[in-house]
């Protein structure tokens, strides 16, 4: 079994753009949710994946990720998965450790970014860069399975 154990942020200034990596191009949908799980089809660059998360709030939740063929996840994003799809560009950004990894929300959810970093334990200490905002991780308006059914846009 996987488990994620992720902390998410708001930013406080664009000064994280100065050591992020050149950024992938995300697309993703959810085909089903449930009160105890989302089921998640993801186009990251020229990879694709299903994803299953439980839906549990807080910073460590079950997930499953396997591979699906590239073209068969443009198929279920374009005809079962619900709409507006999550598009946004992820950039990696190495700090004191740790990489954080930079959402940066196109489509409906244009203006929203946030930074997420992947902890192996709960209580693991983190240095906070400069730029970090406000924690986000118990506020599930900014879960994407969230963002699908209530766009930023509308907020």
């Amino acid at each position: 079994m996987g488990v994620e154990i992720e902390k998410k942020f708001l930013l406080a200034n664009d000064a994280w753009r100065q050591h992020a990596n050149a950024g992938t191009a995300f697309k993703q949908g959810y085909l089903l949710g449930s009160e105890k799980s989302s089921v998640r089809v993801r186009i990251e660059g020229d990879k694709a994946n299903l994803n299953i998360k439980s839906a549990t709030l807080g910073i460590s939740r079950q997930e499953f990720e396997y591979p699906i063929p590239l073209e068969d996840a443009q198929i279920l994003l374009e005809t079962l998965c619900q709409k507006p799809l999550i598009e946004k560009i992820r950039y990696h950004v190495p700090y004191a450790g740790h990489v954080w990894e930079i959402d940066v929300f196109e489509g409906d959810n244009a203006g929203l970014v946030v930074a997420e970093i992947e902890l192996a334990k709960e209580d693991e200490a983190f240095d906070r860069p400069d730029w970090l905002g406000e924690e986000v991780s118990d506020d599930p308006r900014y879960y994407n399975v969230s963002l699908v059914k209530h766009p930023f846009c509308d907020w």
